[in-house]
């Protein structure tokens, strides 16, 4: 399983040679030893891997249905290992090829959680709506448990607390003994944690890590602990996050587990940078650093980078903190649009087996229809007028149905295509258009300008004032910019609070008047109607078509560059690339702060 920060790896980082332990006595009982295998997998890894060594040894001797059980445990081992490459091919070949149900179950639901480490979100929320079909047909409890558990941390993952809630409840329910009160304890906090609405006592927590630590499950039980970290510090208990992970803070480094260990180093920089100790958070913080996995965008990567990109900051290292910062950035826009990906993806796919039904059930109507004529035509002529009178219902009835399914899916792509707290394009959107709308320009060699911008100190807003205000910040500054827009420019969202406006035929002397007119208008918002309570600014960053050509992905990266040049020079300012600021009243200049605050 994956939460929050471990979303995107199911790695481990230990030697590839098992150590010497001792040879696990093969039972006389097959299916007994690949059951235990099963069980200590994530627990015992070691012995895992050496159990199925002897059972290797064993394979002419094993039953069908034990050769495809080891196959499986093999593959998951792959998987595990963080071999991918070899892992999904694996439990394809078992999906298609074995004729067990319950090994193909688990095959099933092991390969959705690969596909989404791979940010193959659309095929892992479609291949997980089958797994869900064939669930109930299930009869082994602990292909049943996983199932569950999967689902569970996919629908939380995708922001579907209630349904995350749900299908954890229900694991904790099919194994309320063994590994339910643990994993599905696990998965349940995860939910409710998330679910900024929702209180949560200590007791929640505490229950969980005492399942967990009681059948031998660290990785789960340090998982629970950085959750309960993280919700401390949302709550202002910064000495009980800090508390609750030191003291298992050996235990939870034994695992290597990559993914576990940068999450809790992480929070425990967040934690200690709070508390003040700059020393202690740097160092923890270079260690999430350290251990986070290549390539990937986690929240534990954006926090370690943030907090070192502060550190350097205040000591004074400019070079450090810009470097810092750069990372910061990437890493917390790649978790963004993570998670982003993944609400759409469930979005796309729920649509989608809507629209399937309703098509089977139209089909089955028509069915129904030709069936009654028919019985119809062999009757009276009063029968006749019956049926016509009761076909004609029916096929209103199909009629509201499938106007209803259309309007429906005009919600969806509307909801596809906007973003949903401002209701200007999402960055998707935004790409398609602004890309369309380059090839004109450059077609019939129009000039076009690109503004982007964002607000400054956004999380300083959000931490000081809560998300509600930094929500309203972000709704007024959009509508205090649509009124110096035209219906022909391209307003998007890009990410958090980044903004891209793209103006066709207009020269980059035009898109700094139109930039400082919005600048003015959002500094200005603070007591307005509709807007916040406090003071908000915005830095803007300008590049046209005339210097950088008509291809997007320059004009962006020129843009943000003068964006930053707008940022280190002080903020609330607009700046041209390749110019001086445009606007020289903002603060004093100073090292640049976070790309998304």
């Amino acid at each position: 399983m994956r939460f929050r920060s471990c979303q995107r790896a199911i790695t481990l980082a230990i030697a590839l040679a098992v150590a010497a332990y001792a040879p696990v006595a093969l039972a006389d009982d097959v299916a007994a030893l690949l059951k235990r295998a099963d069980a200590i997998k994530t627990s015992d890894n070691r012995t895992f891997q050496s159990i199925l060594t002897q059972l290797d040894g064993e394979h002419a001797s094993l039953t069908p249905q034990q050769r495809s059980y080891l196959q499986y445990l093999h593959a998951w081992q792959l998987a595990f290992s963080g071999d991918f490459a070899k892992a999904m091919p694996a439990f394809d070949a078992i999906i298609d090829s074995q004729q067990d149900a319950t090994v193909r179950l688990r095959a099933g639901v092991t390969s959705v959680n690969l596909l989404t480490i791979a940010s193959r979100n659309l095929e892992a929320y479609t291949r997980l709506s089958k797994v869900l079909d064939v669930l109930p047909q299930a009869t082994d409890p602990d292909a049943r448990a996983q199932a569950l558990g999967v689902a569970s941390m996919l629908f939380s993952q995708a922001g579907q607390y209630e349904l995350g809630l749900s299908f954890a409840n229900k694991y904790i329910a099919a194994d309320p003994t063994s590994h339910g009160p643990c994993k599905g304890g696990a998965l349940r906090v995860l939910a409710l944690r998330q679910d900024k609405s929702v209180t949560l006592a200590d007791q929640d927590f505490e229950n969980t890590i005492t399942a967990c630590e009681n059948i031998g499950e660290p990785i789960y039980a340090a998982i629970t602990r950085s959750q309960a970290a993280r919700y401390y510090l949302d709550h202002g208990r910064t000495q009980d996050a800090i508390a609750i992970l030191r003291q298992h803070y050996e235990q939870t480094q034994a695992t290597h587990y990559p993914a576990t260990t940068s999450e809790v180093d992480a929070v425990l920089a967040l934690a200690e940078e709070k508390a003040g100790d700059a020393e202690q958070a740097r160092s923890y913080a270079q260690r999430a650093a350290s251990e986070v996995p290549k390539n990937q965008s986690t929240e534990a990567a954006a926090d370690a980078f943030g907090v070192l990109y502060r550190d350097a900051k205040h000591r004074g290292d400019a070079v450090a903190a810009l470097d810092w910062h750069e990372k910061f950035a990437a890493a917390d826009k790649g978790y963004l649009s993570d998670v982003s990906a993944r609400a759409l993806a469930y979005q796309q796919v729920h649509q989608q087996v809507a629209a399937r039904k309703a098509e089977i059930a139209a089909l089955n109507q028509q069915n129904q229809l030709l069936k009654l004529k028919r019985e119809v035509d062999a009757k009276s002529l009063l029968a006749v007028r019956l049926g016509v009178a009761l076909l004609l219902v029916l096929l209103g009835s199909l009629g509201l149905y499938a106007l209803r399914t259309r309007r429906s899916q005009l919600k969806f792509q509307k909801l596809a295509q906007r973003d949903g707290l401002t209701e200007i394009h999402n960055r998707q959107y935004f790409i398609e258009c602004a890309q369309a709308e380059l090839r004109y320009c450059r077609k019939s060699l129009r000039e076009a300008s690109l503004i982007s911008f964002d607000l400054d100190h956004f999380k300083q807003i959000n931490d000081t004032h809560g998300h509600a205000a930094g929500d309203v910040a972000l709704k007024a500054a959009v509508a205090a910019c649509q009124k110096h827009l035209r219906s022909v420019d391209i307003f998007g969202r890009l990410g958090g609070e980044e903004f891209g406006i793209l103006l066709p035929d207009t020269i980059p002397a035009r898109a700094a008047d139109i930039a400082e007119m919005m600048r003015a208008q959002i500094a200005a918002l603070q007591g307005s109607d509709g807007g916040p309570a406090f003071a908000v600014t915005a830095s803007f960053g300008i590049a046209s078509a005339r210097a950088a050509g008509y291809d997007l992905t320059q004009l962006l990266a020129q843009a943000d560059d003068a964006l930053y040049q707008a940022k280190r020079s002080g903020r609330d300012r607009v700046i041209a690339h390749g110019t001086v600021a445009l606007v020289s009243d903002g603060p004093p200049p100073g090292v640049p702060e976070r790309r998304h605050g």
